[in-house]
């Protein structure tokens, strides 16, 4: 082998660990935690995005369906007011039928007097 050989060898060798050095940096770059935070961020809210077109689009497509399902869910959710607001009135119709049922008994017992 000559000299020339040895450095054309020596400057092959310096090129591939410069190239590899910078492959290193650029990986070690790529994976810092911040980074990474980033990157799966942004997928998410791309994800998400698309989710909320895909929701759109069905709600468009079937109106009456998507209010049901709304609405289904309001109620399930609202369950315990709601059995509260139903029993009060229950109790408040109740309540006006015994004072029906009172109120001519009293006019019987003082036409009678």
């Amino acid at each position: 082998m000559s000299d020339d050989d040895i450095k054309a060898a020596e400057f092959r060798v310096d090129r591939a660990r410069s190239k590899m050095i910078g492959t290193l940096q650029e990986l070690s770059q790529q994976l810092q935690p911040h980074r990474l935070m980033e990157e799966a961020w942004e997928k998410a809210k791309d994800k998400g995005a698309d989710l909320a077109e895909n929701a759109v689009d069905a709600v468009r497509a079937r109106p009456v369906a998507a209010t049901g399902v709304v609405a289904a869910i309001t109620m399930f959710l609202a369950r315990e007011p709601l059995m509260d607001l139903a029993g009060k009135l229950i109790g408040a119709a109740k309540g006006k039928k015994r004072a029906r049922r009172k109120a001519p008994q009293r006019e019987k017992t003082e036409a009678a007097e």
